[in-house]
């Protein structure tokens, strides 16, 4: 949580508490990751630093505080049990899985600063790495009480697959609409970020509403997430967010600034766009030179800035979810990681 974003100094004790917490999260994701076959342990040691911002798990814990009906009287020690730290290690786990897939898919070299499953091993071992954090996941579900998360994860699972399905589909198609690519990311990204939130708050016996509310403040952070991963992908770079960029031109994924880009371009400054996105798939691609181009036609027509404005949007609306909820410091920590997901440069 803190890698995501400053903690203010009047709410310095529930962030210790949460940081704590989510060392505890993290234990029992690797003790579920434990194996006693070398390779498969060495494996799982590696993908460890892939632990960054844990908005999955801060959203599970918050979440319970947050909507729990004692929240008013009761400390967070005593909300926060096992069953917590179980469901926000299984959002992890799955969330972890769709990054070691996502790897394979853009041939990445680079995750959180190092090499990738992949890079150093091939897209084998990383493929099924992937699907052993998956079945970890389950594992621990089907442990848990109740089989209400059991049955989200799996909902949000299926659908953050359906995800990348439209996606691929959608590849080198220079026609997207925005409405497409909205579907693309809640249903890759969002939905699994909602269900981390509403099961948060299911634990902790939440009514249905705030439930509902948590939901959708999440599904809303978790699309302006994605649209700041979109645009850190076109303009950052890795040595600043700290994995491989331009994952996205290069394996022909338009995102949010290029379809607001050639939506709303001259007629020939879109063509010469799209030459250049026409020349990736045959290898006439020169990443500096037209890359260089790409920025420069998207920020002339504000297409940069609106994809801003898009995701400032959701962050302003999920705020406003959060007023179904009593006034409390873990309602204010979530209002907060809205307003991070778009402020941050990594």
């Amino acid at each position: 949580m803190h890698a995501l974003f400053d903690i203010p100094a009047d709410l310095a004790p529930l962030a210790a508490f949460l940081a704590e917490r989510l060392q505890v999260v993290s234990r029992r994701f690797d003790d579920e990751l434990a194996s006693d076959l070398p390779p498969v342990a060495a494996l799982c040691r590696h993908i460890e630093r892939y632990k960054g911002k844990m908005l999955r798990p801060s959203l599970v814990l918050l979440s319970g505080l947050a909507a729990h009906p004692r929240a008013a009287d009761l400390p967070p020690q005593a909300i926060l049990g096992d069953e917590h730290t179980d469901v926000a290690a299984v959002c992890e786990m799955v969330h972890m899985a769709t990054l070691v897939h996502d790897d394979v898919l853009d041939e990445a070299e680079v995750r959180r600063r190092g090499a990738t499953i992949n890079h150093l091993q091939g897209n084998e071992p990383a493929v099924i790495l992937g699907d052993y954090l998956f079945a970890s996941a389950y594992h621990l579900c089907a442990r848990l009480q109740s089989p209400e998360p059991a049955r989200a994860i799996a909902r949000a699972s299926a659908a953050l697959c359906a995800g990348e399905l439209l996606q691929l589909h959608h590849r080198n198609n220079h026609s997207l609409d925005e409405p497409t690519y909205d579907r693309i990311i809640t249903l890759k990204t969002a939905e699994l970020v909602a269900v981390a939130a509403e099961l948060g708050a299911h634990v902790a016996g939440a009514a249905p509403a705030s439930q509902a509310a948590l939901a959708r403040y999440a599904r809303l952070v978790g699309e302006a997430f994605q649209i700041q991963d979109d645009i850190l992908d076109l303009l950052g770079s890795v040595d600043v967010v700290g994995k491989s960029t331009g994952k996205d031109l290069e394996k022909g994924k338009l995102t949010l600034p290029l379809i607001h880009h050639l939506a709303h371009a001259e007629p020939l400054a879109a063509l010469r766009t799209l030459e250049i996105l026409r020349s990736i798939p045959g290898g006439d691609f020169r990443p500096g030179t037209d890359s260089t181009r790409i920025l420069e036609a998207v920020e002339a027509t504000g297409s940069v800035e609106y994809a801003r404005s898009r995701a400032r949007t959701r962050v302003a609306d999920a705020k406003a979810c959060l007023s179904a909820l009593p006034a409390s410091p873990a309602r204010t920590l979530l209002a907060a990681m809205a307003d991070a997901v778009v402020d941050r440069a990594y």
